[in-house]
């Protein structure tokens, strides 16, 4: 017997070895399908017209990604940000990307999202839209005009910016808070004298309906996308959400290369002229960036001026709501 065990200890030691080392090394020798990424089984996920999100939705990668993890996707389809937000906070989606105003106000409504990531600037393709034959030539002639725009969107912050550039406050002007869709039958009808609004609408317009930019975002706004999620769900799920980021810089890496591609993709799905989608691609870059100081000051100062105009009820620490999913 002794015999016995003297010749299989060094196999049970050898044997003791692997097993230990397999343990230590955990999922940094097995497969990314048989590691765990979080205790969700799906992830859904709002997005709008023309947002990294709808482009990775049709390139299908983040399913293929998913797939040997067991975990599905649900997309759902949103107008505008505020709406959005109101499911994030309902509990409806767990993640999504909106402009740079709409978590202002839902946090200043109660909302606990927190930002996961930014998006590239995207000021040229968004701005007020005015008629060609329009009397007005200056942001200086918006004053007493009847301007449409989706309150609590980009768009909002955007006129504030804009007037306050020209000298004039938001009380010199008529505000008609309206949807992209209504806004826009709203302008042709003539209803409204200006139309606050972002690409893909604003280069549809720009190419149909016999009008221009009397400005865009340039030396107003950055205009940049945030990607936001439910608190609970980003610590349960953080190497998920890096995941999602990581798939949606790879869609957003294919329109950047193939812009003609992506536009006659994006037009058949939202249903625009095809030479409009890529006149908004042509002015945006796609992309993702960390959360850096710089973008965050931005967000704050969008923060700091809703609440300055009475629009907002509270001040609102926008820093506190960071969620770094880059972070080890």
């Amino acid at each position: 017997m002794k015999r016995f065990f003297k010749r299989i200890m060094p196999f049970l030691a050898l044997s003791m070895l692997v097993a230990v080392s397999a343990a230590l090394s955990g999922c940094a020798s097995k497969t990314e399908g048989s590691c765990s990424y979080g205790s969700s089984k799906q992830i859904r996920i709002g997005y709008q017209k023309n947002d990294p999100f709808m482009i990775l939705k049709e390139r299908g990668n983040l399913e293929k990604r998913l797939k040997p993890m067991g975990i599905t996707v649900k997309w759902n389809e949103f107008q505008d940000g505020p709406a959005m937000l109101e499911a994030l906070n309902a509990g409806s989606i767990d993640v999504g990307r909106t402009g740079n105003s709409p978590p202002i106000f839902a946090m200043a409504a109660g909302s606990n999202l927190v930002y996961i990531a930014a998006g590239k600037s995207k000021y040229e393709g968004s701005g007020i839209l005015v008629k060609d034959n329009s009397s007005i030539k200056t942001l200086a002639d918006l004053k007493g005009k009847k301007i449409g725009f989706s309150k609590g969107s980009s768009s909002h912050y955007l006129i504030i910016k804009a007037l306050k550039k020209a000298g004039l406050k938001y009380t010199d002007i008529t505000p008609a808070y309206l949807k992209p869709g209504d806004a826009r039958v709203a302008f042709e009808k003539g209803d409204i004298d200006a139309w606050v609004v972002w690409d893909p609408f604003t280069a549809d317009a720009e190419n149909s309906i016999g009008c221009h930019l009397l400005a865009n975002g340039k030396g107003i706004t950055t205009d940049r996308d945030f990607f936001v999620a439910n608190p609970d769900y980003a610590k349960k799920n953080k190497k998920l959400l890096k995941i999602v980021m990581d798939e949606v810089q790879k869609s957003s890496d294919w329109t950047n290369n193939n812009q003609e591609k992506a536009a006659k993709m994006i037009a058949s799905i939202i249903k625009i002229d095809e030479s409009s989608m890529l006149k908004a691609i042509k002015r945006r870059v796609y992309g993702v960036d960390p959360l850096t100081p710089d973008i965050m000051n931005e967000e704050q100062d969008i923060a700091n001026l809703f609440y300055e105009q009475k629009i907002i009820p509270k001040k609102i620490n926008v820093k506190d709501r960071t969620f770094n999913v880059y972070s080890k």
